[in-house]
């Protein structure tokens, strides 16, 4: 193997243990800091970046991104995809190690599987066309279809009987307008109409959505279970860059049956492991009760409404350890 790919592979490897822990320290950061308001979308993003850990985070996040785009020009787009997308499952080991979260075992059965679901998806990718043609209205049509679901699971934290899984929502939310971003981009890059290109319509639609998607990012962290939210935000937006390549840019599902099945497979595999990383558990009691007391003051003194119809203030101080506490 050529030095290059080895170290392609290695800057694949820190990608994903960077998105993960940077995962894990804007959730550290984002429930020690009053609750992100839609309305008020400077002062929920200044009290966001005033916290250190949230900050911390999401400058790992940035260096994580740019070790992505090194990993991905020096080693083969499959092998790298596969490291990078298979490594969700470094988020429970860094989780145990270093974030004083103890993950059961059906946690680590679903991030097993979650990793293999999208390994596979990864893997295959080199049977994937350069296609760089898409129709507009194809584009469009999927992006106000992507955008419109992702509204939908955000506006359902105004339902009582989901109220167990407004943080997994909010998070798919975050992860499909995250993904519609990636799309715009890819939309962008494989124009032919140069600065046109770059000014025009898809610029601006995915600058909002990332926008959006940060803030139903920080939130879902604010309101669920850090392991849980992480997955389901990464995998919503890896899954729908692999849906638009093949309905919008026209990328095969496969060249051949065995990896047809084989990607059919690992979508398969992927929603089923989002049912099976439930809520991480802290293991020290003393840490939980700490911050669950700091939060408490803290949302005390805040003033701030609720943010995307969903749980009113009252109700962060009960979330603000991490793990959701009993409701």
């Amino acid at each position: 193997m050529r030095v290059s790919v080895m170290i392609g592979l290695l800057l694949a490897l820190a990608c994903a243990a960077g998105a993960s822990v940077g995962g894990l320290w804007k959730q550290k950061g984002a429930v020690r800091t009053q609750g992100v308001d839609i309305r008020r979308p400077r002062e929920s993003a200044a009290a966001l970046f005033r916290s250190k850990w949230f900050m911390i985070g999401w400058l790992a996040a940035v260096v994580a991104w740019l070790l992505h785009i090194g990993a991905l020009a020096l080693a083969p787009l499959s092998l790298g995809q596969a490291v990078i997308s298979g490594g969700i499952v470094l988020v429970g080991v860094l989780a145990e190690r270093f974030f004083d979260f103890k993950l059961k075992r059906r946690q680590w059965l679903g991030l097993a599987v979650l990793g293999v679901g999208m390994g596979v998806l990864g893997a295959t990718a080199h049977s994937e066309s350069n296609h760089t043609s898409y129709g507009v209205f194809a584009l469009a049509g999927f992006e106000l279809a992507a955008v419109a679901f992702g509204v939908a699971c955000a506006l359902s934290l105004r339902s009582e009987r989901l109220r167990e899984h407004q943080g997994i929502l909010l998070g798919v939310s975050a992860g499909i307008w995250f993904g519609v971003s990636d799309i715009s981009i890819k939309a962008v890059t494989s124009g032919d109409h140069g600065l046109l290109s770059v000014m025009g319509p898809w610029s601006w639609f995915g600058i909002l959505c990332a926008v959006g998607a940060f803030f139903a990012s920080a939130r879902s962290l604010q309101i669920g279970e850090a392991i849980g939210v992480i997955a389901a935000t990464t995998a919503a937006a890896n899954m729908l860059g692999i849906v638009a390549g093949i309905l919008v840019f026209g990328d095969p599902l496969g060249n051949d049956s065995l990896t047809v099945v084989g990607r059919l497979g690992a979508f398969a595999l992927v929603l089923l492991a989002l049912t099976l990383v439930p809520a991480p558990v802290r293991a020290e009691e003393a840490a939980r009760d700490e911050e669950r007391a700091k939060a408490t003051s803290e949302a005390s003194e805040s003033s701030s409404g609720k943010p995307f119809g969903a749980a009113d203030r009252s109700s962060d101080a009960a979330v603000a350890a991490g793990p959701r506490a009993s409701v």
